[in-house]
């Protein structure tokens, strides 16, 4: 990554700065957006900046640039120097807001001085592997934490996701030379579960599993992010007809489940094809491969991709 877009201007990453007194920085008051490009272009990228201007909105940080077509346009001109810039046809792109400059001591007022950071670097160009043998979903003992408002905030205080992270390390850690072990290589996913003990969403993605012909998801009463994918993946249920339901789970649905998967912006549909609790053996999903329903889905949804570009 040689060059950064902070506030506009792109910037060499060693010249990239933010100030100390930045309330991004003292208490994690900011927000970001992660997605990728297709034939250079981001995409979906309406909709993560409503998502990320309905976040401004609530904490209170007054920015243009998130706001209607113009800053659409504007986003994307510098996404496209900003690729070029660092030699780039396709990127992984992350769109940063900081609410700003303020004193020391919690805030009462809006922040009128916001920062906006863009961040792009290569997309990583995952096994065509994973989408036919899929991964394994680990059960996580870290639980998912309650939302900062009445809907969760895709927000910089994202300690939650980090601790999570690094208990899905140590268990593959140790799990490496276990007779326990999963036998699929792809690296895994940890999933949250409230602390009611319902299923929430993977550390960086939403969750959906299918029996008997039906799709479901956890509810976003459970206190999940209301993922980009996730919400064009139910878009793409009323589409084919399929039966949908949003609800509250336990992790005993999912091993009965026909077939399971997780959804990001950057790795699209991938398949889980085991499901693995610490110290019991792993439970295979199906036939060990990726299920008829989200095969199909993932095509509709890189259709869809295709036909945006």
């Amino acid at each position: 990554m040689n060059y950064i877009g902070v506030n506009g201007v792109p910037t060499p990453a060693a010249e990239a700065v933010i100030s100390v007194m930045d309330h991004g920085f003292m208490y994690g008051i900011g927000l970001f957006e992660t997605f990728r490009t297709y034939g250079g272009r981001p995409f979906l990228l309406e909709r993560h900046l409503g998502r990320l201007r309905a976040g401004c909105e609530a904490l209170g940080i007054r920015l243009d640039l998130v706001s209607g077509a113009s800053g659409a346009g504007c986003i994307r001109r510098q996404i496209a120097e900003l690729l070029e810039l660092n030699g780039l046809t396709e990127g992984y792109i992350r769109v940063t807001v900081t609410a700003g400059e303020g004193p020391l001591g919690l805030p009462s007022g809006d922040y009128g001085e916001p920062a906006a950071i863009i961040y792009v670097k290569p997309l990583p160009e995952p096994p065509a592997s994973l989408y036919s043998a899929g991964k394994p979903l680990w059960r996580l003992g870290t639980r998912r934490n309650t939302p900062e408002g009445e809907v969760r905030f895709k927000s910089l205080h994202y300690m939650n996701n980090v601790l999570a992270k690094r208990e899905l390390t140590r268990l593959e850690r140790e799990a490496g030379a276990s007779a326990f072990a999963p036998h699929n290589a792809a690296p895994g996913e940890g999933l949250l579960l409230t602390a009611e003990g319902w299923l929430a969403e993977g550390i960086v993605s939403n969750l959906f599993f299918v029996q008997n012909g039906k799709l479901y998801t956890p509810d976003i009463g459970t206190g999940i992010l209301p993922g980009i994918t996730r919400a064009v993946v139910l878009e793409l249920t009323v589409e084919g007809g399929l039966e949908r339901e949003e609800g509250f789970y336990a992790w005993d649905r999912l091993l009965e489940a026909d077939e399971v998967f997780v959804t990001n912006s950057i790795q699209e549909i991938v398949p889980v094809t085991e499901l693995v609790s610490p110290g019991i053996p792993a439970v295979k999903v199906g036939n060990g491969r990726i299920g008829p329903v989200t095969q199909s889905l993932l095509d509709k949804y890189r259709q869809k991709a295709r036909n945006f570009t």
